[in-house]
């Protein structure tokens, strides 16, 4: 992928509910904060014009809703994905090769056919919260490293960008997968700060150095009381790690 500027590689997830409060830390943020992440919470809140809205204010948007579903509907929603705008969303590889594929197929061809920007479409290979135990509870008899590599490689093969993956995973998918292949990690907390939920966390520095080209930092910036002094201690961490 092209040379990105550090601060382009920092995700910032907008865990909220209100739209004019999400705004305003777009507006907060703008140039410190490369990407700003529309999870469940806020699309639900706001619908689609949200997307919209923190576009007019400048900001990059990842949608991150995890589409999961029989391939013609996740087909459709990554077509709507594109007519919005986003720049990067997500769709689950547990939906299997040809859910992936067809999506994948019909926005790159949509995309070269009106022109408009292809979003960035990666693969949740498996969430950060889950650890070994939790793959048991559902029948999944594998290491968390072991099938992430291989949900990684299915997304690969089906046409697939890149794939959201805990930085612990960085870098043996970077050596598998290759240097073109997107990697965004969540589970990135700057060192001392408190893991939450997450259970395979990494520092900005580490995740970069193994291998990271974006890194969702929510908790440590959030609830820092200077917000963007917070992102930019980050972003110069990444800085420094990329050299």
């Amino acid at each position: 992928m092209s040379v990105m500027k550090a601060y382009e590689r920092l995700v910032l997830p907008l865990d909220l509910s209100d739209r004019e409060e999400a705004l305003a830390l777009v507006e907060e943020l703008a140039g410190v904060v490369g990407v700003f992440k529309v999870g469940f919470q806020l699309f639900t809140a706001c619908g689609p014009e949200i997307v919209s809205d923190i576009r007019k204010k400048g900001g990059e948007v990842f949608l991150d809703v995890k589409y999961h579903d029989i391939p013609n509907t996740v087909k459709n929603a990554g077509l709507e994905c594109l007519r919005l705008g986003v720049k990067i969303f997500n769709i689950h590889a547990a939906g299997g090769k040809r859910m992936m594929a067809d999506c994948a197929q019909a926005v790159k061809e949509e995309a070269a056919r009106t022109g408009e920007r292809a979003p960035i479409i990666l693969a949740v290979t498996l969430l950060t919260s889950i650890g070994e135990q939790d793959m048991q509870d559902i029948g999944l008899d594998q290491l968390p490293a072991d099938y992430v590599k291989k949900m990684a490689l299915l997304a690969k093969e089906s046409g697939i960008d890149g794939v959201v993956c805990s930085p612990l995973e960085a870098a043996d998918l970077r050596g598998t997968c290759g240097e073109d292949f997107v990697l965004l990690t969540p589970g990135v907390r700057p060192a001392g700060a408190a893991r939450g939920d997450q259970q395979r966390v990494a520092t900005p520095a580490e995740a970069v150095s193994w291998g990271a080209d974006y890194l969702v930092v929510g908790r440590p910036i959030m609830q820092a009381e200077d917000r963007r002094e917070a992102a930019e201690n980050i972003v110069k961490e990444i800085e420094e790690a990329v050299g």
